[in-house]
């Protein structure tokens, strides 16, 4: 064991689903996530996809992910230098919640504006196999 995690104070959590926003909430995790899971990317790449996330933010919730376990960031030695992150085995264990937000989403569109396509930028099935 760790010195830091001798001296650590436990966290307690209410609920299981508390312990998994702490990991996967907010606004640009999930999208990140979600990203990911077409295949390995390189930041530049994730910033245009997600194009409302600053380079700050979006460095910082990678840097949390992987922290996290979810993620993995691979740095190529050559010039200029490249970076690619990829989802780990932990991190695919996401995609069914993920999926199920998805598709709870696109129902919600469907519901509140009659036609999700009218609100969907660019429409394409949630799942990824």
């Amino acid at each position: 064991m760790t010195e830091q995690m001798k001296n650590s104070v436990q966290k307690k959590y209410q609920v299981g689903v508390e312990a998994a926003l702490e990991v996967m909430g907010g606004k640009w995790k999930p999208l990140i996530i979600y990203h990911l899971m077409t295949g390995r990317k390189r930041t530049s790449e994730l910033r245009r996809l997600i194009p409302g996330i600053t380079q700050k933010m979006l460095t910082t919730q990678l840097r949390g992910l992987e922290k996290d376990k979810i993620v993995t960031r691979k740095v190529y030695k050559e010039i200029p230098p490249k970076v690619e992150y990829e989802l780990t085995h932990y991190g695919w264990g996401l995609k069914p919640a993920l999926d199920h937000l998805c598709y709870w989403g696109e129902d919600h569109l469907e519901k509140i504006h009659g036609d999700k396509s009218k609100v969907l930028e660019e429409f394409q099935d949630c799942c990824i196999e």
